[in-house]
């Protein structure tokens, strides 16, 4: 743990860490992190505060695109530095306004807890309120991508979903993915790390191959 301006912080969570353990108070009820969505991804997102514009566009923006979320096998768990009932509040304000509902779980982190352990309170952005955080955490509770934004910028719910899609088609499939790489393009082959499968690679006819070291498939 550390201190910045007298607050302290625990260290943030890295890639291919087990996400850390919380019990904690949700629109839906307590959840325990390591008993929620057994079997199930979890994208979990803090924001800022409840009834301020730009998460309500965010928050609008995971409700609206749920049921893509749900084809892919993936929880929504949300997270503010707000009372449960500050979030009821502002859930159903936002349903009487606009129609969108908030059907998801979100954190009523109060005491910070969890944001602490997570590495959403960045003093020197704000010592009060979440920055805008993106966690992927998949079956096992691992730790796979993490997104950070600052207070002033809203996410991009087509970025967090196409991340979302190739980690999991990334596992499915043992490939990696090229720059921009979307459902339907081609991903790319693991590069030979002998000579035998070097020779192998370039005998083989049905890779597109910019190099030997460089190589793309269709998995359609």
């Amino acid at each position: 743990m550390e201190t910045i301006n007298n607050t302290e912080v625990n260290s943030m969570p890295r890639i291919g860490d087990i996400a850390p353990d919380f019990e904690a108070v949700t629109t839906k009820g307590k959840i325990k992190l390591s008993d929620f969505a057994k079997n199930k991804w979890i994208v979990m997102f803090s924001h800022p505060a409840d009834f301020t514009p730009v998460c309500t566009t965010e928050m609008s923006g995971f409700a609206v695109r749920k049921p893509e979320f749900d084809a892919l096998n993936t929880e929504l768990l949300g997270l503010s530095i707000d009372s449960v009932h500050a979030h009821l509040g502002w859930v159903q304000n936002v349903r009487q306004n606009t129609g969108v509902y908030f059907d998801f779980p979100i954190i009523a982190d109060i005491d910070m807890k969890v944001s602490k352990k997570y590495g959403m309170l960045q003093p020197n952005e704000s010592e009060t309120s979440a920055v805008r955080a993106v966690f992927f955490i998949d079956p096992k509770k691992k730790i796979r991508l993490i997104m950070y934004y600052p207070l002033n910028v809203g996410r991009n719910m087509d970025e967090i979903l196409r991340a979302l899609e190739a980690l999991q088609t990334s596992d499915k499939y043992k490939v990696a993915m090229p720059l921009d790489w979307k459902k339907g393009d081609k991903v790319i082959v693991s590069p030979p790390k002998t000579l035998d499968e070097l020779n192998a690679r370039i005998a083989d006819d049905t890779l597109e191959k910019v190099d030997w070291y460089l190589a793309k498939k269709s998995i359609n």
